[in-house]
């Protein structure tokens, strides 16, 4: 009986040493085979991939800041609200704006008023410039005619002063004949200054014609400089008008609003804020150690953790950052020192993603991604 117990005993630990021994050999065949499996992916698809999540939703939003410093008298939207580009934000009180149209307006008028003032004084001493001409001729034919009478008086009295000691004419004659040439003689300069006094007036009515047409030569009621001037006044106080209603520079999401009715806006400000949620991106801070493959163009496919992996974007690489995110960042970590330990730098990347995906499963800025770089397509 001891016997056939030993035998038993002796052959159920055989038993289970064969069973150990097919287990531990069907550990070893499926460690080998999933090892080989890795292997496998590895060198046709692993080593061709970079991944990190280390990535968030961006996109490159629009601050609204008013051109005008005014009060809000109405604001049309709220946060959350969905708008289109040039969809009315926020309406400014617009009186001192059109006061500055209608005070342009005025100064316009007047600078066109006064360019056709000068155009008619110019045609007024054009008029006067050939008027002054004509005195010239007038005092030229005076200047003739007193010469001749000098001349008669001077002969005369040459004739006469000649017959004194013959005396052929009396003394009277003689007087009368010297009076007479010194009348002659006054008259004929009095001709002259005449002449000079004619031709300095026109000179002086030319050079106001020239001051005067130079104002407006080369220029019509629309290129006159002055006018010009006034018009761009105007132009600059009807754009302030205009800038009066606020509007979405593009479409969107409002966020961060911060304007209330009857709030006084100052000029630069921001009062919201526009997310554009069709032209998201994605940046990802991969280490530098995984980039020295990637490329600019490379294919990504992007998870977000909302939507979970049943969701796949499909996007491409389109640009690396000038700087880590530990060099840019707002306290930037100061590593030279005594103490210096190595950190592996991430460097952030921005991936491009598909329009369409993104209005089928919108995103939001923020959101946590993960990215995968296919490096195959090199």
């Amino acid at each position: 009986m001891a016997d056939a117990a030993l035998e038993t005993t002796e052959a159920k630990q055989e038993e289970r040493q064969s069973a150990r021994k097919t287990w531990l050999i069907r550990l070893a065949v499926v460690v080998i085979v999933v090892g080989l499996l890795w292997a496998a992916w590895y060198l046709l698809v692993g080593r061709n991939h970079v991944g990190t999540d280390n990535a968030y939703v961006n996109a490159e939003m629009a601050q609204v800041t008013p051109l005008i410093s005014a009060q809000a008298i109405e604001v049309l939207v709220s946060d959350t609200q969905a708008v289109k580009k040039g969809d009315v934000l926020v309406k400014l009180d617009p009186t001192n704006a059109q006061i500055a149209v209608a005070q342009a307006e005025a100064d316009l008028a007047d600078a066109r008023r006064r360019f056709r003032q000068t155009q008619a004084t110019s045609q007024s001493l054009a008029a006067q410039v050939d008027a002054r001409g004509a005195d010239i001729v007038q005092a030229r034919a005076q200047l003739a005619t007193a010469q001749a009478d000098f001349d008669k008086a001077r002969i005369d009295l040459q004739r006469r002063e000649a017959l004194v000691n013959d005396g052929a004419v009396s003394g009277d004659e003689v007087t009368t004949a010297r009076k007479g040439y010194a009348a002659a003689k006054a008259a004929l300069d009095l001709a002259r200054a005449g002449v000079q006094t004619a031709q300095a007036t026109r000179g002086a009515a030319t050079g106001q014609l020239e001051a005067n047409d130079a104002l407006v030569r080369g220029s019509t009621i629309d290129t006159d400089p002055a006018v010009m001037a006034a018009q761009a006044k105007l132009d600059s106080a009807k754009l302030d008008l205009d800038r009066s209603i606020i509007r979405a520079p593009i479409d969107g999401v409002i966020t961060k609003r911060q304007v209330q009715v009857g709030q006084r806006v100052a000029q630069g400000n921001s009062i919201m804020t526009i997310v554009p949620l069709g032209h998201l991106y994605v940046d990802a801070n991969f280490k530098e150690r995984q980039l020295r493959d990637v490329k600019v163009g490379m294919p990504a496919t992007v998870t977000s953790d909302l939507y979970g992996g049943d969701v796949v974007y499909h996007g491409k690489v389109v640009g690396f950052s000038g700087g880590t995110g530990s060099s840019l960042s707002l306290i930037p970590a100061q590593n030279a020192t005594g103490n210096w330990i190595k950190i592996v730098q991430r460097l952030p990347l921005r991936i491009a993603l598909d329009p369409k995906e993104l209005a089928a499963h919108p995103l939001r800025v923020g959101l946590s991604m993960d990215v995968e770089i296919d490096l195959s397509e090199k």
